[in-house]
Protein backbone atom coordinates (compact mmCIF):
# COMPACT_ATOMS: atom_id res chain seq x y z
CA UNK A 1 0.00 0.00 0.00
CA UNK A 2 1.31 3.48 -0.73
CA UNK A 3 -0.10 5.71 1.70
CA UNK A 4 -0.18 9.18 2.53
CA UNK A 5 -0.34 10.97 5.42
CA UNK A 6 -1.92 14.74 5.28
CA UNK A 7 -1.74 17.05 8.36
CA UNK A 8 -0.19 18.10 11.17
CA UNK A 9 1.29 21.26 12.28
CA UNK A 10 1.05 19.85 16.32
CA UNK A 11 2.18 16.66 17.79
CA UNK A 12 -1.96 16.00 18.37
CA UNK A 13 -2.46 16.04 14.40
CA UNK A 14 1.32 14.55 13.96
CA UNK A 15 1.87 11.65 16.23
CA UNK A 16 -0.93 9.28 15.20
CA UNK A 17 -0.19 10.01 11.97
CA UNK A 18 3.43 8.39 12.63
CA UNK A 19 2.03 5.93 14.43
CA UNK A 20 0.04 4.70 11.46
CA UNK A 21 3.66 5.16 9.03
CA UNK A 22 5.68 3.20 11.45
CA UNK A 23 2.87 0.51 11.93
CA UNK A 24 2.36 0.01 8.16
CA UNK A 25 5.74 0.32 7.36
CA UNK A 26 6.45 -3.03 10.04
CA UNK A 27 3.56 -5.00 8.76
CA UNK A 28 4.66 -4.72 5.37
CA UNK A 29 8.21 -4.49 3.81
CA UNK A 30 6.58 -3.36 0.44
CA UNK A 31 4.72 -0.57 1.78
CA UNK A 32 5.55 2.93 1.28
CA UNK A 33 4.48 6.35 3.19
CA UNK A 34 4.60 10.44 2.48
CA UNK A 35 3.72 12.78 4.57
CA UNK A 36 2.44 16.94 3.70
CA UNK A 37 2.77 18.86 6.06
CA UNK A 38 4.16 22.47 5.85
CA UNK A 39 7.70 23.98 7.20
CA UNK A 40 6.14 25.62 10.01
CA UNK A 41 4.58 22.52 11.73
CA UNK A 42 6.12 19.86 14.05
CA UNK A 43 6.38 17.66 11.45
CA UNK A 44 9.47 19.92 9.88
CA UNK A 45 11.60 18.82 12.64
CA UNK A 46 10.76 15.64 13.94
CA UNK A 47 10.01 13.53 10.45
CA UNK A 48 13.36 13.77 9.42
CA UNK A 49 14.97 12.51 12.61
CA UNK A 50 12.32 9.35 12.44
CA UNK A 51 13.34 8.91 8.89
CA UNK A 52 10.06 9.67 7.73
CA UNK A 53 9.28 11.40 4.08
CA UNK A 54 8.31 15.23 4.46
CA UNK A 55 6.65 17.15 1.51
CA UNK A 56 5.32 20.77 2.50
CA UNK A 57 3.03 23.21 0.86
CA UNK A 58 2.45 26.75 1.79
CA UNK A 59 -0.62 26.94 3.61
CA UNK A 60 -1.75 28.84 6.48
CA UNK A 61 -5.08 28.66 8.94
CA UNK A 62 -8.18 29.92 8.63
CA UNK A 63 -9.56 30.08 12.85
CA UNK A 64 -8.84 33.01 15.05
CA UNK A 65 -8.32 35.30 11.70
CA UNK A 66 -9.70 38.79 11.07
CA UNK A 67 -11.63 39.09 7.75
CA UNK A 68 -8.54 40.21 6.12
CA UNK A 69 -6.70 37.46 7.59
CA UNK A 70 -9.34 35.46 5.84
CA UNK A 71 -8.54 36.93 2.13
CA UNK A 72 -5.53 36.17 2.91
CA UNK A 73 -5.72 32.18 2.95
CA UNK A 74 -7.10 31.99 -0.79
CA UNK A 75 -4.04 33.00 -2.44
CA UNK A 76 -2.41 30.27 0.12
CA UNK A 77 -5.05 27.91 -0.79
CA UNK A 78 -4.37 28.16 -4.81
CA UNK A 79 -0.69 27.69 -4.31
CA UNK A 80 -1.33 24.87 -2.15
CA UNK A 81 -3.89 22.79 -4.38
CA UNK A 82 -1.03 22.95 -7.03
CA UNK A 83 2.19 21.90 -4.95
CA UNK A 84 -0.90 19.20 -3.70
CA UNK A 85 -0.95 18.37 -7.44
CA UNK A 86 2.74 18.23 -7.67
CA UNK A 87 3.52 15.86 -4.54
CA UNK A 88 0.17 13.72 -5.73
CA UNK A 89 1.81 12.63 -9.29
CA UNK A 90 5.24 12.42 -7.44
CA UNK A 91 4.12 9.89 -5.76
CA UNK A 92 0.92 8.17 -6.57
CA UNK A 93 -0.86 7.32 -3.51
CA UNK A 94 -3.02 4.15 -3.59
CA UNK A 95 -5.47 6.14 -0.42
CA UNK A 96 -4.75 9.72 1.40
CA UNK A 97 -5.38 9.71 5.11
CA UNK A 98 -6.03 13.25 6.38
CA UNK A 99 -5.16 13.60 10.18
CA UNK A 100 -6.53 17.57 10.83
CA UNK A 101 -4.59 20.64 10.92
CA UNK A 102 -4.64 23.16 7.95
CA UNK A 103 -2.27 20.88 5.52
CA UNK A 104 -4.47 18.55 5.14
CA UNK A 105 -7.14 20.66 3.51
CA UNK A 106 -5.49 21.06 0.02
CA UNK A 107 -4.01 17.42 -0.37
CA UNK A 108 -7.35 16.29 0.87
CA UNK A 109 -9.37 18.72 -1.83
CA UNK A 110 -6.92 17.66 -4.67
CA UNK A 111 -6.90 14.20 -4.22
CA UNK A 112 -10.87 14.51 -4.44
CA UNK A 113 -10.38 16.30 -7.51
CA UNK A 114 -8.46 13.74 -9.01
CA UNK A 115 -10.42 11.04 -7.74
CA UNK A 116 -7.85 9.64 -5.33
CA UNK A 117 -9.95 8.23 -2.25
CA UNK A 118 -8.39 9.42 1.53
CA UNK A 119 -10.09 8.97 5.02
CA UNK A 120 -10.33 10.75 8.01
CA UNK A 121 -8.87 10.66 11.22
CA UNK A 122 -10.69 12.94 13.97
CA UNK A 123 -8.44 13.08 17.20
CA UNK A 124 -11.26 14.99 19.02
CA UNK A 125 -14.26 14.77 20.75
CA UNK A 126 -15.42 18.16 18.93
CA UNK A 127 -14.21 17.66 15.24
CA UNK A 128 -12.04 20.30 13.88
CA UNK A 129 -13.03 22.61 10.91
CA UNK A 130 -10.63 21.29 8.29
CA UNK A 131 -11.94 17.63 8.94
CA UNK A 132 -15.41 19.10 9.25
CA UNK A 133 -15.02 20.46 5.68
CA UNK A 134 -13.37 17.54 4.20
CA UNK A 135 -16.19 14.80 5.91
CA UNK A 136 -18.68 15.23 3.02
CA UNK A 137 -15.93 13.69 0.44
CA UNK A 138 -14.52 11.39 3.00
CA UNK A 139 -14.55 7.02 1.98
CA UNK A 140 -14.36 6.73 6.04
CA UNK A 141 -14.36 8.65 8.98
CA UNK A 142 -12.10 7.30 11.74
CA UNK A 143 -13.33 8.57 15.00
CA UNK A 144 -11.44 8.46 18.71
CA UNK A 145 -14.69 9.29 21.00
CA UNK A 146 -17.93 7.62 19.86
CA UNK A 147 -19.57 10.77 20.32
CA UNK A 148 -17.86 12.86 18.19
CA UNK A 149 -19.53 11.49 14.98
CA UNK A 150 -22.30 14.76 14.96
CA UNK A 151 -21.92 16.14 11.59
CA UNK A 152 -20.31 13.51 9.76
CA UNK A 153 -22.78 10.96 7.72
CA UNK A 154 -23.03 8.17 10.57
CA UNK A 155 -23.06 5.20 7.24
CA UNK A 156 -19.09 6.30 6.90
CA UNK A 157 -18.02 6.76 10.43
CA UNK A 158 -15.91 3.92 12.60
CA UNK A 159 -15.15 3.84 16.37
CA UNK A 160 -11.01 3.33 16.11
CA UNK A 161 -9.71 4.95 18.82
CA UNK A 162 -6.79 7.17 18.64
CA UNK A 163 -3.16 5.86 17.31
CA UNK A 164 -0.40 6.01 19.73
CA UNK A 165 3.47 6.19 19.16
CA UNK A 166 5.57 3.14 19.34
CA UNK A 167 6.58 2.46 22.74
CA UNK A 168 3.50 3.61 24.80
CA UNK A 169 1.39 0.41 24.54
CA UNK A 170 4.56 -1.31 26.22
CA UNK A 171 4.53 0.82 29.12
CA UNK A 172 4.40 -1.34 32.43
CA UNK A 173 1.20 -0.65 34.60
CA UNK A 174 3.22 -0.70 37.40
CA UNK A 175 4.11 3.09 38.71
CA UNK A 176 7.83 3.45 39.94
CA UNK A 177 8.67 4.39 43.16
CA UNK A 178 8.43 7.23 44.13
CA UNK A 179 8.24 7.98 40.15
CA UNK A 180 8.94 11.38 38.60
CA UNK A 181 6.68 14.63 38.30
CA UNK A 182 6.40 14.48 34.05
CA UNK A 183 5.11 18.24 33.40
CA UNK A 184 4.17 18.87 29.43
CA UNK A 185 1.84 21.21 27.44
CA UNK A 186 1.83 19.37 24.03
CA UNK A 187 4.76 19.56 21.50
CA UNK A 188 4.45 23.00 21.46
CA UNK A 189 4.66 23.34 25.32
CA UNK A 190 2.22 25.89 27.07
CA UNK A 191 2.61 28.83 28.40
CA UNK A 192 0.26 28.75 31.46
CA UNK A 193 1.50 25.80 32.94
CA UNK A 194 5.38 26.90 32.48
CA UNK A 195 4.37 29.91 34.85
CA UNK A 196 3.00 28.22 37.43
CA UNK A 197 5.47 25.79 37.60
CA UNK A 198 7.75 27.90 37.95
CA UNK A 199 6.17 29.89 40.66
CA UNK A 200 6.02 26.48 42.38
CA UNK A 201 9.52 25.11 42.46
CA UNK A 202 10.23 27.69 45.64
CA UNK A 203 7.40 26.14 47.81
CA UNK A 204 8.59 22.58 46.93
CA UNK A 205 12.32 23.23 47.47
CA UNK A 206 12.26 22.03 51.30
CA UNK A 207 10.13 18.74 51.17
CA UNK A 208 12.49 15.70 52.53
CA UNK A 209 10.99 13.69 49.51
CA UNK A 210 10.61 16.27 46.79
CA UNK A 211 10.19 14.15 43.58
CA UNK A 212 12.47 13.96 40.32
CA UNK A 213 10.91 16.35 37.29
CA UNK A 214 11.20 15.96 33.89
CA UNK A 215 9.85 19.29 32.30
CA UNK A 216 8.87 19.42 28.74
CA UNK A 217 8.97 23.21 27.92
CA UNK A 218 8.32 24.31 24.36
CA UNK A 219 10.68 25.82 22.25
CA UNK A 220 10.10 29.48 23.01
CA UNK A 221 10.18 29.06 26.98
CA UNK A 222 12.89 26.77 27.52
CA UNK A 223 15.79 29.31 28.04
CA UNK A 224 13.97 31.15 30.91
CA UNK A 225 12.12 28.21 32.48
CA UNK A 226 15.69 26.57 32.63
CA UNK A 227 17.15 29.10 33.91
CA UNK A 228 14.10 29.63 36.60
CA UNK A 229 14.99 26.17 37.82
CA UNK A 230 18.77 26.85 38.42
CA UNK A 231 17.50 30.21 40.24
CA UNK A 232 15.56 27.86 42.73
CA UNK A 233 18.36 25.65 43.22
CA UNK A 234 16.43 22.65 41.21
CA UNK A 235 18.82 20.67 39.01
CA UNK A 236 17.91 22.76 35.36
CA UNK A 237 18.50 19.56 33.37
CA UNK A 238 15.23 18.72 34.17
CA UNK A 239 14.12 20.70 32.15
CA UNK A 240 13.97 19.90 28.03
CA UNK A 241 12.34 22.15 24.93
CA UNK A 242 11.14 18.83 23.63
CA UNK A 243 10.56 14.91 24.56
CA UNK A 244 11.73 12.63 21.98
CA UNK A 245 10.84 8.98 23.89
CA UNK A 246 7.54 9.39 25.47
CA UNK A 247 7.83 6.13 26.02
CA UNK A 248 10.16 6.42 28.54
CA UNK A 249 8.86 9.26 30.24
CA UNK A 250 5.35 7.93 30.96
CA UNK A 251 7.60 4.86 31.90
CA UNK A 252 9.59 6.57 34.73
CA UNK A 253 5.97 9.03 35.89
CA UNK A 254 4.38 8.74 39.07
CA UNK A 255 2.55 11.75 38.41
CA UNK A 256 1.62 13.93 34.83
CA UNK A 257 0.29 17.81 34.67
CA UNK A 258 -0.64 18.20 31.23
CA UNK A 259 -3.08 19.44 28.66
CA UNK A 260 -6.11 17.62 27.87
CA UNK A 261 -5.94 16.72 23.92
CA UNK A 262 -7.46 13.68 23.30
CA UNK A 263 -3.97 12.25 22.04
CA UNK A 264 -2.32 13.10 25.51
CA UNK A 265 -5.52 11.52 26.94
CA UNK A 266 -4.87 8.39 25.00
CA UNK A 267 -1.38 8.21 26.09
CA UNK A 268 -2.43 8.65 29.51
CA UNK A 269 -4.93 6.13 29.30
CA UNK A 270 -2.84 3.54 27.52
CA UNK A 271 -0.24 3.46 29.83
CA UNK A 272 -1.93 3.99 33.46
CA UNK A 273 -0.35 7.27 34.69
CA UNK A 274 -2.34 9.51 37.46
CA UNK A 275 -2.41 13.05 35.93
CA UNK A 276 -3.74 16.97 36.83
CA UNK A 277 -5.46 18.39 33.76
CA UNK A 278 -5.37 21.69 32.90
CA UNK A 279 -7.09 21.83 29.69
CA UNK A 280 -6.07 24.63 26.70
CA UNK A 281 -9.45 26.96 27.26
CA UNK A 282 -9.49 28.35 23.84
CA UNK A 283 -9.53 24.79 21.95
CA UNK A 284 -12.35 24.23 19.71
CA UNK A 285 -15.65 24.02 21.66
CA UNK A 286 -13.61 23.86 24.71
CA UNK A 287 -13.36 20.13 23.77
CA UNK A 288 -10.44 19.58 26.09
CA UNK A 289 -12.45 20.69 29.56
CA UNK A 290 -15.01 18.13 28.08
CA UNK A 291 -11.91 15.43 27.38
CA UNK A 292 -10.86 16.19 30.80
CA UNK A 293 -14.23 15.93 32.84
CA UNK A 294 -14.52 12.02 31.54
CA UNK A 295 -10.87 11.46 32.82
CA UNK A 296 -12.16 12.92 36.17
CA UNK A 297 -15.65 11.30 36.51
CA UNK A 298 -13.73 7.87 35.73
CA UNK A 299 -11.17 9.02 38.95
CA UNK A 300 -8.76 8.87 36.61
CA UNK A 301 -7.14 12.45 36.71
CA UNK A 302 -8.04 16.03 38.75
CA UNK A 303 -9.33 18.84 36.73
CA UNK A 304 -7.90 21.82 37.27
CA UNK A 305 -8.94 25.18 35.25
CA UNK A 306 -6.59 27.15 33.95
CA UNK A 307 -8.18 30.29 35.34
CA UNK A 308 -8.00 28.34 38.83
CA UNK A 309 -4.47 27.42 37.81
CA UNK A 310 -2.44 28.91 40.98
CA UNK A 311 0.87 28.08 42.24
CA UNK A 312 0.15 27.00 45.82
CA UNK A 313 -2.68 25.16 44.85
CA UNK A 314 -0.92 22.94 42.31
CA UNK A 315 1.67 22.83 44.82
CA UNK A 316 -0.89 21.13 47.20
CA UNK A 317 -2.26 18.62 44.86
CA UNK A 318 1.04 17.45 43.78
CA UNK A 319 2.36 17.10 47.39
CA UNK A 320 -1.21 15.28 48.63
CA UNK A 321 -0.80 12.62 45.32
CA UNK A 322 2.81 12.02 45.78
CA UNK A 323 1.99 11.23 49.52
CA UNK A 324 -0.87 9.26 48.59
CA UNK A 325 0.80 6.49 47.03
CA UNK A 326 -2.77 4.15 47.05
CA UNK A 327 -4.65 7.23 45.41
CA UNK A 328 -2.11 7.39 42.84
CA UNK A 329 -2.31 3.25 41.90
CA UNK A 330 -6.03 3.77 41.77
CA UNK A 331 -6.43 7.15 39.58
CA UNK A 332 -3.78 4.74 37.24
CA UNK A 333 -5.90 1.63 37.04
CA UNK A 334 -8.89 3.86 36.37
CA UNK A 335 -7.32 5.65 33.65
CA UNK A 336 -5.93 2.25 32.41
CA UNK A 337 -9.82 1.14 32.34
CA UNK A 338 -10.03 4.11 29.89
CA UNK A 339 -7.66 3.00 27.21
CA UNK A 340 -8.31 1.88 23.59
CA UNK A 341 -5.42 -0.04 22.00
CA UNK A 342 -5.24 -1.18 18.85
CA UNK A 343 -6.35 2.17 17.03
CA UNK A 344 -3.47 1.79 14.65
CA UNK A 345 -4.06 -1.60 13.49
CA UNK A 346 -7.85 -0.68 12.69
CA UNK A 347 -7.49 2.45 10.92
CA UNK A 348 -4.71 0.59 8.70
CA UNK A 349 -7.42 -2.20 8.39
CA UNK A 350 -10.12 -0.18 7.40
CA UNK A 351 -7.63 1.23 4.32
CA UNK A 352 -7.40 -1.97 3.66
CA UNK A 353 -10.98 -2.61 3.45
CA UNK A 354 -11.43 0.37 1.10
CA UNK A 355 -8.65 -0.39 -1.16
CA UNK A 356 -10.44 -4.15 -1.41
CA UNK A 357 -6.53 -6.15 -0.22
CA UNK A 358 -6.17 -8.49 2.74
CA UNK A 359 -6.65 -7.43 6.62
CA UNK A 360 -3.97 -7.77 8.91
CA UNK A 361 -5.19 -9.05 12.30
CA UNK A 362 -5.54 -7.19 15.24
CA UNK A 363 -3.64 -7.45 17.87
Amino acid sequence: MKLMLAGGGTGGHLFPAVALAQLLLMQDAESAVQFVGTERGLENRLLPKLGLPLATVDMIGVVGRGWRGKFEVLPKLFKSLGQSNKILNRFKPDLVIGVGGYASVPVLLMAKMRGIPYLIHEQNAIPGLSNRLLGKGAKSICLSFADSGAGFSSHRTILTGNPLRQGLNEVLAKIPQPGKLLIFGGSRGARAINQAVVKMLPLMKNWPDKPEILHQTGEEDFQQVQQAYRDAGFDPQQVVPFIDDMATAYSEAGLVICRAGATTLAELTACGRAAILIPFPHAAGDHQTVNAKALENAGAAILLPQDELLSDRLVVLVKELFEDREKLKSMAAQGRRLGFPGAAERILNECRRLLRIPLVEEI
